[in-house]
């Protein structure tokens, strides 16, 4: 998770009474945005109200139980709008549009899909009164609304020397020496900054290692310690005040990022941290059928709030009943968490665990597969399909596969990335969340390009042409770092770790194990399990079993032994063989050092 995702929670508003005499439900609420209801709005003379909203967000709530129960909001809004209240965890094009703007977001858009404003968080009920009213009166387009800048991609695919320059400076800039954490204020794991100075850390960066480590230590505040799982966030520097929804992409990333801590230094408080989140995603997110479900508020309910429930022990905790859980199940989400298990259980030995991942890999694969290896978000969606849910899940087959050497895993993972390719595709460089559908007028005419998507595309291509050696994969990469290498985006002042991430990932030959021997002998298991917990998170081992033919990258000839091998390899060199699992880890860190003190990026 990321600065873009949390400013969703910069809505510390007062709350005023509202003037009474209504409730939420007087309003009509549609539940989705089409094309329909704008024609509707035209014959009508209405404009369109959009709350864009979260099951677990507090804020969110406060809107229904003040702004919209107000009588004099409520009477405006049946007079001149038609009003769509959508839950953005279920429509990634909407949130991926709008996610600047919330949680809650309002957008009141004209009959032809203009925008007239754009609101963040909590709007009082008088102050939304007069918002509403000032829109009927002028439904000029406000100062909130402005002109996209086109981003149009770079001609290279890969940032230039001043590009990284600049990145990594603010990098370190926006850390926050402190309290730990990038930037001020509100506290949580930015992953991809996590990730990056893990990976830093990974080739001797010091500094690098006491940013991860620091914010690690402090991040352990957040961890549910009856219930495990991670809270979203501090709402203080200290890392002493959490907002106490669990969400799935919180969860995840935690789940992984604490996996490898552990690896690399070997702290049983890390391992605790991760199998305090493994845990709770078992007893709380996991449903019958073993997919996962998507979050949990913050709030018992209106009476009881998170302050007032996690600071209880179980047995009060379940007297008074459970916050609600989203039970939806959506692909994206779940390929998070397949994801995030996989790789904890390389590390910790947890087979459950890997049990579990391969599980919901199972049932969404079943469930929520499309022709041609893409996936729907949920059962039914209102567009779509979007790119997060494939991107998501073709990563976690790749991870599956890493984690058993099954090829079944690679070959879903390929076909995923191969139905990337197909459908999103944009003209100007990248990938896009969707495609626009037919008949989209105004804003939704021009699609949405996502930079933590475009990210995550990059990384999971480079790892397939890693694992594969295939130059389509290569190709498509390229099309993302260009994209991510656009002056338009490094020059835009954002905070942009995962640039970097990607940048690095592709010009770099990640740490490489290969395991040969039979997949049914110990002694080939016990090799690849070792091979598994090496602490790099771009990490790609292959285990070839003779009988299975050919590796899909036979980039290095291996001998033949009477017995199993493992053998590591660099961009320069191989090991010798290694026979022994306990050798593997410190082979693996002579060849890192041999291969690189000039591989610490920077």
């Amino acid at each position: 998770m990321n600065f873009r995702s949390l400013l969703s929670l910069f809505v510390g508003s007062l709350l005023l009474c509202g003037s009474g005499g209504a409730s939420a439900s007087d309003i009509h609420w549609n539940t989705s945005l089409s094309q329909a209801l704008f024609a509707q709005a035209q014959r009508e003379h209405r404009y369109v109200l959009l709350d864009l909203q979260a099951v677990w967000c507090h804020w969110c709530h406060v809107m229904d139980q003040q702004t919209y129960a107000d009588a004099q909001v409520a009477r405006l809004i049946g007079a001149h709008y038609i009003a769509v209240k959508v839950d953005q965890d279920s429509d990634p094009e909407l949130a991926n549009r709008y996610g600047d703007w919330g949680w809650p977001a309002t957008i009141v858009l004209a009959p032809d899909g203009s925008e007239i404003v754009k609101r963040r968080g909590y709007i009082p009920p008088q102050n939304m009164a007069s918002l509403l009213q000032a829109i009927v009166d002028d439904p000029s387009p406000g100062p909130s609304v402005r002109q996209e800048p086109v981003v149009e991609a770079a001609s290279a695919g890969a940032l230039t020397a001043a590009q990284r320059d600049s990145l990594s400076k603010q990098f370190a800039e926006a850390y926050d020496k402190a309290n730990g954490g990038w930037g001020e204020g509100l506290k949580f794991v930015d992953a991809p900054a996590m990730e990056l100075a893990l990976e830093r850390a990974q080739y001797g960066d010091a500094a690098a290692e006491q940013m991860a480590r620091q914010t690690l230590d402090a991040n352990l505040g957040l961890i549910d310690p009856v219930w495990g799982g991670v809270y979203q966030y501090s709402e203080k520097p200290g890392w002493s005040a959490p907002h106490f929804e669990k969400i799935m992409s919180f969860q995840a990333d935690n789940l992984q990022l604490y996996a490898m801590a552990f690896a690399r230094w070997n702290d049983p408080r890390y391992l605790r941290a991760a199998q305090s989140i493994s845990g709770y995603l078992g007893a709380f997110l996991a449903s019958a059928d073993g997919a996962y479900y998507v979050s949990q508020d913050a709030d018992l309910n209106a009476a009881t709030s998170g302050h007032q429930y996690y600071a209880l022990a179980d047995a009060q905790r379940r007297a008074l009943g459970q916050p609600r859980i989203d039970r939806h199940l959506y692909a994206r989400e779940n390929g998070w968490a397949i994801a995030a298990l996989s790789r904890y259980s390389d590390v910790s030995g947890d087979a459950a665990a890997l049990q579990a991942a391969t599980r919901a890999a199972r049932w969404i694969a079943a469930n929520r597969g499309l022709p041609g290896g893409g996936f729907r978000h949920d059962a039914q969606d209102r567009g779509g399909p979007y790119l997060g849910d494939t991107a998501a899940m073709g990563a976690a087959f790749l991870g599956l596969y890493r984690s058993t050497g099954d090829r079944a895993w690679l070959s879903q993972a390929l076909a995923a990335l191969d139905f990337i390719d197909r459908h999103f595709r944009d003209p100007l460089g990248g990938f896009d969340t969707s495609a626009p559908p037919k008949g989209a007028q105004g804003v939704f005419a021009r699609p949405v390009r996502l930079y933590e998507e475009n990210v995550a595309v990059t990384r999971f291509a480079t790892l397939a042409y890693r694992y594969t050696a295939d130059a389509r994969w290569k190709a498509l990469a390229e099309r993302g770092l260009r994209y991510l290498a656009a002056p338009a985006l490094t020059d835009s002042g954002r905070f942009l770790p995962g640039v970097l991430l990607a940048d690095m990932e592709f010009a770099r030959e990640p740490v490489h194990i290969t395991v040969v021997g039979a997949k049914d002998d110990a002694a080939a298991q016990a090799l690849h399990i070792a091979a598994l917990r090496y602490p790099a998170d771009d990490l790609r081992v292959d285990w070839w079993d003779r009988g299975e033919g050919p590796l899909p990258n036979p980039d290095v000839k291996y001998p033949a032994f009477a017995k199993p091998a493992a053998y590591a390899c660099s961009a320069q060199a191989c090991s010798s063989p290694v026979f022994d699992p306990e050798k593997l880890g410190a082979t693996v860190e002579r060849l890192q050092r041999a291969a690189g003190a000039k591989a610490v990026a920077g």
